[in-house]
Order: C-alpha cells, then sequence, then structure tokens
C-alpha cells in the first residue's frame, strides 16, 4: 500500500530525530571527556605554577631539617596563596617518602612508601598528576574530600636538593571545569544540528509531495496504457465474436443440415458423416475462439458475475474430458477491483492445468471467510517440485510470480501447494473491499 506524504515525512522526521540524538550523544560523550582531560591538564599546569612559581622560591634548605622559621615561611605561602577552595592539601616530600612539610602538621616527619607516580615523576622531573587513593595511610586526612585529584611536581630547595611538591585538588573542580568547557560547547553544537534538521523538514516535505506526484502520474498512464490496451483487446474481441465465430456457427449449422440431407442416397451416409465431422470440428473451434476471447477481453465481471466468466474459462477443458467443478460465490468478492484480481488468479491456474497438469479433475471454489475472499484451484494432475517451479521462473513464465506480487500489493497472499504425481492447489485470499 502506498504511503501518503505526511507517513513518509514524518517517518523522515522520526529517523532525523533519532540521528540528531544519536550524534549529539555520542558528540557529547567525546567532548565531556576530552573536556575532563583538558580540565586536569590545566590543574595540572596550576600546580605545576604553585610549586615552581611560589612554592620553590621559598623551599629553604632549613625545610628539611625542620627549622622553625623556614617552616613558617613556607606555611605562610601555602595558606595565603596556595590553598583554597580548588587546592585542599598541600605535600612536601623528600626522595625517600619523608613528609617534609604540609599545611596538616600531623603528617610533618612521616614517612611511607611512594607510589609508582611520585616515583616517576622525581626521575623523569616531570609534572604528573593522578586520582588520589584515599585508603592510602598518608591520604587519612584527605579522606574527608570524597575524591581528589594528585599533582605531583617535582622541584628544589634553594640549595638544590630536589623534593617533591604534591598539590591535592579537589575533583568536583576539575569537574565543573570541564563541564563549562563541554557545556560552552554542546548548545552551539546541537543548535546547529537542530537547525540543520529543520530546514531539512521543508525541503523533506517538497520532495516527498514531489515524488508522490510523479508517482500519480506515472499510475495514471499507466491506467491509460491498461485501458486503451482493454479497449483494443475488447475490440478484437467483438470482432472475433461477431465475425469469425458467428460465421462458424452458421457454418456448423448448414453442414449438420446438409448431412441430414444426404442420409437417403448411396452413398449419403458416407458424406453425411464427412459433414457432421466438419461441424463438429467447426464448433470445437468455436469453443477455442471463445476461450481465446475470454482469454484476450475478459467479461464485464461485476455484471455478468465471476462464476459465468470462470465457467467461460473451464468450458474447454470440460469439452476435453475433465471433470470440472465451479462453485463461486459472487457476493464474495463484492468489488470490480478484487473480482478482476481473483479472475486474472483463476484464469493463470486453468491455463496452467491446461498446458502442463493433465488432470482429470479440476475444481475451482471461491467463498467468503473471516472478511477475506478465498480462491481455491484444485486439480489432481502431474504436479510439480519447487525446484521445477524455480525452474520455470528461470525459462521466463512469471504468471505466477507476478499473480503473487499483485495479490500481495491488495494486501493478500497467493500459495501454491504442489506434490509430483498429486496434483496442484493453489489458494488466493485478499481483504474484501
Amino acid at each position: 500500500m502506498r504511503k501518503s506524504v505526511a507517513t513518509s515525512v514524518t517517518q523522515f522526521v522520526l529517523a532525523g530525530l533519532a540521528a540528531v540524538v544519536l550524534i549529539s550523544a555520542g558528540t557529547i560523550y567525546v567532548v565531556r571527556r576530552n573536556a575532563t582531560t583538558e580540565a586536569i591538564r590545566n590543574a595540572r599546569d596550576i600546580a605545576g605554577i604553585d610549586g615552581h612559581a611560589v612554592a620553590e622560591p621559598v623551599l629553604v634548605d632549613g625545610v628539611l631539617s625542620g627549622d622553625a622559621a623556614a617552616m613558617a615561611r613556607i606555611n605562610a605561602v601555602v595558606h595565603e596563596r596556595i590553598l583554597s577552595e580548588r587546592v585542599v592539601r598541600v605535600k612536601v616530600w623528600t626522595p625517600e617518602g619523608r613528609i617534609v612539610y604540609s599545611d596538616e602538621p600531623r603528617l610533618i616527619g612521616q614517612a611511607f612508601d611512594l607510589g609508582a607516580g611520585e616515583r616517576a615523576a622525581l626521575r623523569i622531573g616531570k609534572i604528573d598528576a593522578d586520582l588520589s587513593k584515599l585508603d592510602e595511610p598518608e591520604n587519612r586526612y584527605e579522606r574527608p574530600y570524597n575524591k581528589l585529584l594528585e599533582v605531583y611536581v617535582p622541584v628544589h630547595t634553594v640549595g638544590g636538593q630536589t623534593v617533591l611538591f604534591e598539590a591535592y585538588l579537589r575533583y568536583s573542580a576539575i569537574a565543573q571545569s570541564g563541564r563549562q568547557i563541554w557545556g560552552s560547547f554542546v548548545p552551539v553544537m546541537i543548535g546547529g544540528l537542530l537547525l540543520l534538521f529543520l530546514v531539512q523538514v521543508p525541503l523533506a516535505w517538497s520532495m516527498a509531495r514531489g515524488l508522490r506526484q510523479g508517482q500519480e502520474e506515472r499510475e495514471r498512464l499507466l491506467q491509460r496504457a491498461i485501458d486503451a490496451s482493454d479497449a483494443e483487446r475488447r475490440r478484437i474481441a467483438r470482432d472475433l465474436h461477431d465475425g469469425v465465430v458467428q460465421s462458424l456457427a452458421g457454418v456448423s449449422y448448414s453442414l449438420a443440415a446438409a448431412a441430414d440431407r444426404l442420409d437417403g442416397g448411396r452413398d449419403g451416409a458416407a458424406v453425411g458423416d464427412a459433414l457432421r465431422q466438419a461441424a463438429a470440428d467447426t464448433r470445437r473451434s468455436m469453443r477455442e475462439l471463445r476461450s481465446l476471447i475470454v482469454e484476450i477481453a475478459p467479461p464485464n465481471l461485476h455484471e455478468e458475475g465471476l462464476d459465468s466468466a470462470v465457467g467461460e474459462l473451464v468450458a474447454s477443458l470440460a469439452a476435453e474430458g475433465v471433470e470440472t467443478s465451479v462453485e463461486i460465490d459472487d457476493t464474495a468478492a463484492p468489488s470490480p477491483e478484487t473480482q478482476t484480481l481473483l479472475f486474472r488468479v483463476a484464469q493463470e491456474a486453468v491455463r496452467n492445468v491446461a498446458a502442463h497438469a493433465q488432470a482429470k479433475r479440476l475444481s475451482v471454489t471461491l467463498a467468503r471467510d473471516n472478511g477475506r475472499a478465498r480462491l481455491v484451484v484444485a486439480d489432481d494432475g502431474l504436479g510439480f517440485s519447487a525446484d521445477r517451479l524455480e525452474q520455470r521462473r528461470e525459462e521466463g513464465h512469471l504468471g505466477l510470480t507476478l499473480l503473487t506480487g499483485l495479490v500481495a500489493e491488495a494486501g493478500g497472499r497467493l500459495v501454491v501447494d504442489s506434490t509430483p504425481g498429486q496434483g496442484t492447489r493453489l489458494q488466493a485470499e485478499v481483504p474484501v473491499t
């Protein structure tokens, strides 16, 4: 069934919105991750400045020995210029793992094993950062902060000894900085996507209307071609019926009458037999012509009914000795379109029986069941396998394939059930409209 323009555009809109959501989600994920990485890099740079530019100038060797004046000086600098809402803890370590200074006095003088990141920073002389492991003993006073970022800055005392300046930053501040970075970008990105999407909607509507109008125009042209072909076929059928068939009928009657008149003479019996045979051949030709006329131009089904039309279809088989049965409920398919479709199915099925089945019995039934018209054509002929059906399709015999498509377009289905030696059963079901 054809989709309306509104349905097509609605599907486009839904697909477009889904694409916008997926692209936005993926972009937000990537941008957020990169923004967090950038925020950590910025925090590392700031801690590096605090370590080198603020703390290093007041790190005299007296800090290593616990000199009170030296400790007071660096403590004042740390509290005034480094500690903030962002930086909550500062530690200064010797390479051996002893804390020589911290804004938390209880840590001063305690020794702990340096972590891998801390040892690497001292060895390479490069600033590094990592999430703080608050379950470690040296971090027991930082546990109330939940999540912190440690930044390791290798620095030197005024006397040239290497120590490690370590700053602890609130991770919430890092996350907030990251949100500010990606939050300034995401609205622009999503707004651009939505604007692009909204611009495409009227274009999609216009394209869908154009395609629909083109399709309707093609259908009108096709219908005109079909109507013209149907009119021509009906004209040919009418000419055959009114001309050749009527002439043959007259010849048949004349031959039969002549045969009757000659029966009394000496050779009259033989001549009469010959004339009667000629009359029979003429009548057979008439039946064949009538069948051809039905195939060329089906009758007006809505006026004459399917029962009459199908009877004409099977008449030639009945004349050849095939036992035929036709049970048609003309009310099962009230619309002309459904009647025409079912007639075409019956016509193709009967044609196949006549050409290939070598059947002795043929039945055609049409009934209405649960709002659907069901046509069944069954014979007791040779039957065929699925491979044979596929072979005939490859050879160009597409009658059943095309009918299957037509029935499907009408919302129904066509099933062919056949077994070699056990006949064939064709069933077509279409909704009653």
